[in-house]
């Protein structure tokens, strides 16, 4: 990648992050990472509380790279042909006609999908991974850049259905926004005193600087020690005695997928480990299966996650020694 094309992909990104920042106060790191996953051809599943601003985050997405956007509101009665579309008859050319569901659209948020049953979520896995929908034995593509954003409640599952592991593996990250700092909330109240700043947002780009960006993405450099380094880390999941299921091949290329586009909104042609380490537990966390055993001690993905980073050497790092320091 020329110092030409890594200024000017810098310089685009840098106005897409500042652009959604306008109206997620406190969150950019949120951003970027999310920004990441577009970048990467990956989705996102964000768990996180009500009004946290979950949905504002797509929406600001979507305005700001100038793409379409559709929202989808899962309930437990939607069906698998309210996502994808449908072909009804049309009487006066005696023929079906296809009509599109909200899923064909470049951004996509899928709200509380975990509220819908498994048949209807499973609507949205060749949507993800194939980037396009069949009806009828018809298969469409969708629109690049293609973007899903699904949301969850992580504290309510009274009437919810619980993701299957397929369709978890198809999420490249699982974030959590949390609550805003104080100095961030009373900004909040300030940004939205008389009109939601979203209202006056407008695109910094368009899709074709989205695509152009992916394929940026694909050039970032990343050093053999450290595609080393993400085989070590992910291998781990597969042989903790507290795991019951490790990351698949598919986290392998996830965490490898947005350890470069992280690289490339953060200004570089190339991955250093910290751009592993910092999306290690949103790639790998959601794929990792514990043990019955395990989850009755507490142990869940994250704290598996956070082991791992912990006991992996990071290339280029020389360890310290276990004794004591001998004095001269």
């Amino acid at each position: 990648m020329t110092t030409n094309a890594v200024d000017q992909a810098q310089e685009t990104l840098r106005r897409l992050v500042d652009n959604v920042e306008r109206v997620i106060l406190g969150k950019r790191t949120v951003i970027e990472h999310a920004l990441a996953a577009l970048l990467a051809q990956g989705h996102v599943l964000v768990e996180d509380l009500p009004g946290v601003g979950k949905t504002t985050l797509a929406k600001s997405l979507a305005i700001t790279t100038g793409c379409s956007f559709k929202r989808i509101q899962f309930t437990p009665d939607l069906l698998p042909t309210d996502i994808s579309g449908i072909s009804i008859y049309n009487q006066k050319t005696e023929d079906f006609q296809f009509r599109p569901g909200p899923v064909m659209s470049q951004i996509v948020l899928a709200d509380e999908i975990n509220r819908a049953t498994p048949k209807t979520q499973s609507a949205l896995l060749e949507a993800m991974e194939e980037r396009q929908v069949t009806s009828d034995g018809v298969s469409r593509p969708l629109e690049s850049p293609f973007f899903v954003m699904a949301t969850q409640n992580p504290i309510e599952y009274e009437g919810t259905f619980p993701l299957p592991e397929a369709q978890l593996d198809r999420f490249l990250l699982r974030l959590t926004m949390g609550y805003p700092g104080r100095e961030a909330e009373l900004a909040i109240i300030d940004h939205q005193e008389r009109i939601h700043p979203i209202d006056s947002l407008e695109p910094v780009a368009q899709p074709e600087d989205i695509a152009g960006l992916q394929e940026e993405a694909k050039n970032v450099h990343v050093d053999p020690l450290l595609r080393g380094y993400i085989v070590n880390i992910t291998e781990q999941t597969r042989t903790m005695s507290d795991v019951g299921l490790g990351a698949s091949p598919r986290a392998t290329l996830g965490l490898f997928r947005a350890s470069r586009s992280l690289a490339l909104v953060r200004g570089r042609d190339y991955v250093i480990p910290d751009d592993i380490q910092e999306l290690a537990e949103e790639v790998l966390a959601h794929r990792i299966i514990v043990s019955v055993q395990a989850r009755i001690r507490g142990v869940d993905g994250k704290s598996i996650v956070t082991e791992i980073m912990g006991n992996v050497p990071v290339p280029g790092v020389r360890s310290r020694p276990a004794g004591p320091r001998s004095s001269a």
